[in-house]
């Protein structure tokens, strides 16, 4: 049996997740996330294998005219998605412009790399932000219609309940039980990966005058309301 959940989380909205386990003990789990612009096309955040259900969701959404990765670490798949959609264009982020070119794959466009400005074709629907000063060059993105937030590495809201329903591993132990955006552990752990304190408060209060009430994390349950009040938790020492 697949130990992947799909679920559709508004209309144009349906997410992918699976178990994770990061430095392979800690149920971190994983989500990709996929949506359907207003005009048509889809735009996917790709963090997971596609697999066949995955590739069948996607298929009957529409026309995948994007593939994300929104982050230097959430990379490992995107060359399989973009074998299945070969005409999407491939975007991520500085440090994977050089990675991906030595495994025979060209990104289309990179946040850090491009000038600041640059626009990709789904700003209509999808703002973003990038947090240079993250260790791993993360990238926020509000999709505007269904006031979501969507992120990698700048969020956690674990226990992974829902990404590991259909594993047999556990999605609870010490540390994940404790790594939400309330806990004095995400505090620290943001601290810890913080290579510019200046742009990551500029980019933390950017991101927090968006307007959001759901998050979907690629790392934990999707906070399906409260998400501005778990934001300004997470990033409180720099919300200041």
């Amino acid at each position: 049996m697949s130990d992947i959940v799909i679920r559709q989380l508004t209309p144009d909205i349906s997410i992918f997740s699976r178990p994770f386990a990061r430095f392979g003990f800690l149920p971190w789990g994983g989500r990709s996330t996929a949506i359907k612009l207003s005009n048509g096309h889809v735009w996917v955040l790709a963090s997971t294998p596609l697999s066949e259900e995955t590739k069948s969701t996607i298929d009957a959404m529409g026309e995948v005219k994007y593939i994300v990765s929104p982050d230097s670490l959430h990379h490992l798949f995107l060359a399989e998605f973009k074998k299945a959609y070969p005409e999407a264009k491939l975007i991520g982020v500085a440090p994977l412009v050089e990675r991906k070119k030595a495994e025979g794959l060209t990104l289309d466009g990179a946040y850090g790399a491009d000038p600041a400005d640059t626009k990709y074709g789904f700003e209509d629907d999808i703002s973003a932000c990038h947090f240079p000063g993250h260790a791993n060059s993360d990238v926020a993105f509000l999709h505007k219609p269904s006031k979501t937030l969507i992120e990698a590495d700048l969020l956690f809201n674990l226990p992974a309940t829902e990404q590991y329903s259909k594993s047999k591993s556990s999605a609870s132990n010490f540390i994940a039980n404790r790594l939400n955006p309330f806990s004095g552990l995400h505090k620290t752990l943001i601290g810890g990966v913080i290579k510019d304190k200046v742009t990551m408060t500029r980019d933390a209060k950017t991101v927090e005058s968006w307007d959001f009430d759901r998050i979907i994390p690629c790392h934990g349950d999707v906070i399906e309301t409260g998400g501005k009040k778990a934001w300004q938790s997470a990033y409180s020492k720099l919300l200041v």
